[in-house]
């Protein structure tokens, strides 16, 4: 059973915005903190941002002041708000849940599919 769904992501050309969407099942989104994490081709997994199920958050520095995290409690979903993007930014980007606040992703116990995001120069 899919319990995290991501959507959003597409091609930008350098110094565009995206939006990523992750909608979670209510248990899932209600019982755990949510994050992003990305992996780029011959890369590790990374983190990029997690936000707690009261709002507190907490991004990458090398990220912070261009991306944002938010949820909607009444929609299940989990936002990536993605500015100025770069095309180092390419990746595929993962939503996850889990219950300890933590950056690594052996932390995180469900993962999203993926959702491509690419950067052109």
């Amino acid at each position: 059973q899919v319990q995290l769904v991501e959507s959003g992501g597409g091609l930008v050309q350098a110094g565009g915005s995206l939006r990523l969407s992750c909608a979670a099942s209510t248990f899932i989104f209600r019982n755990n903190a949510m994050a992003w994490f990305r992996q780029a081709p011959g890369k590790e997994r990374e983190f990029v941002a997690q936000i707690s199920r009261i709002a507190g958050t907490n991004i990458a520095d090398s990220l912070k002041g261009r991306f944002t995290i938010s949820r909607d409690n009444t929609k299940n979903t989990v936002y990536l708000q993605m500015d100025s993007l770069k095309p180092e930014d390419t990746a595929v980007y993962y939503c996850a849940a889990g219950t300890r606040w933590e950056t690594t992703p052996s932390a995180y116990d469900d993962w999203g599919q993926g959702t491509q995001v690419t950067v052109s120069s």
